[in-house]
């Protein structure tokens, strides 16, 4: 049977806060435990700074999203000097070196994948758009490399209006376009991959590590029969869990926090424009939130091949559609709202966003703190009836 200390809880003010000071001594000495099981798994160690440096590092320099040397295929039968003036303009660093090729070629090039682009400038182009017709260019597009054929035909399309209408203007005697249109992007001014996902692969990995650890933490103390030594302890569940989720959670900020400045700050020279600290809080929050769902996992799987096998599906669902990879608005409105009830990382990915972004301060993220809150509650409340019901049998 397990000893609590609810049978010496009193009504006094003294009384409360002595219960107070046992529980948290309780949950210190337990940290104290698990950190010590932690520094003893040199892999996991390992892994942990794997996750936040060199996992990091090679995702945001290797998966970029940019339109970068783009290979365009050119089948110019026109032989104008707007064709030429067309394809001068397609030039590094957006595209590598433009290849003259035949209509006959078009087909074998694309289905080989040497050319993601070829345009087409038909005969008499120019002259029918002297004369007031409204001849067609025509661009093939290699759309398996799905990202590439967006970007790249969305600057090709801009590249071929943009030297027509100069054209057009130089002959009319107007000397250029009629208005210039600057766009000013703020927070990312060279629209640069790296500095979007590099922040968005440590939030990543604090879900991922967290949910991992604390469940896998849970998972091998009942493999392994520790866990039976805790029943016999002057302890109860809630210090059991807290110490658990607080430990790892630690751990894993630590690292979070020092990839953060070494990482993305020094070494991918990506601005971090908010309070660190702050982030740091919010993060703390959220790895409760988290660290909850895992010993929730821990509770239902018996052994660490399901847990694994449990927690993945889910952390692949939490992340793909928390807005840290593709954008809340682009999902049908009762999916956003169903994840924004049931999963605090799209609050997560908003507060984060807000803070290195933008800057934000507590005024304005305090709603996905709320949110954060009220979910890490819920998430907590249910772990805790699991893990009394498995593990203490209550």
């Amino acid at each position: 049977m397990v000893w609590t200390n609810a049978t010496e809880t009193t009504g006094s003010a003294p009384g409360k806060l002595s219960v107070l000071r046992r529980h948290l001594a309780n949950i210190y000495r337990l940290v104290i435990k698990e950190l010590r099981s932690i520094r003893s798994d040199p892999v996991m160690l390992i892994l942990v700074a794997y996750a936040f440096s060199m996992a990091v590092y090679m995702i945001s320099v290797g998966a970029s999203t940019e339109a970068r040397d783009l290979t365009v295929g050119i089948v110019d039968e026109d032989r104008s000097s707007l064709s030429r003036q067309i394809v001068d303009a397609l030039n590094p660093p957006l595209f590598k070196r433009v290849i003259p090729i035949t209509a006959n070629e078009i087909d074998p090039e694309m289905d080989h994948g040497r050319l993601v682009f070829v345009l087409e400038i038909p005969p008499r182009f120019q002259t029918d758009l002297l004369s007031g017709r409204q001849p067609s260019v025509q661009l093939n597009i290699d759309a398996t490399a799905m990202t590439q054929a967006g970007n790249g035909a969305v600057y090709i399309q801009s590249i071929i209006t943009r030297e027509v209408t100069n054209f057009m203007a130089r002959r009319e005697g107007t000397g250029g376009a009629p208005f210039d249109v600057i766009v000013h992007a703020k927070f990312n001014p060279n629209l640069n991959t790296s500095w979007f996902t590099s922040v968005m692969q440590v939030i990543n990995n604090i879900t991922m590590l967290i949910v991992i650890l604390t469940g896998a933490a849970l998972i091998r103390e009942r493999e392994q029969g520790t866990v039976e030594h805790l029943l016999v302890m002057p302890i109860v569940p809630p210090e059991i869990m807290l110490a658990k989720i607080i430990a790892n959670s630690l751990v894993i900020l630590v690292a979070a926090g020092l990839s953060l400045s070494l990482v993305v700050q020094w070494l991918l020279q990506v601005p971090i424009q908010g309070s660190l600290a702050l982030f740091l809080g919010g993060a703390a929050l959220y790895a409760f939130t988290v660290g909850a769902l895992g010993i929730m996992l821990g509770t239902i799987a018996t052994s660490m091949g399901q847990f694994g096998l449990l927690a993945i599906p889910i952390l692949v669902i939490m992340q793909l559609l928390s807005g840290s990879t593709t954008p809340l608005e682009s999902m049908p409105v009762w999916l956003r709202y169903i994840m924004q009830i049931i999963s605090p990382t799209p609050h997560f990915v908003a507060f984060a966003q807000g803070v290195l972004y933008r800057g934000a301060g507590l005024t304005i993220v305090w709603p996905q703190i709320f949110a954060l809150l009220a979910i890490g509650g819920v998430y907590f409340a249910f772990s805790l009836r699991q893990f009394r019901r498995v593990i203490f049998g209550a």
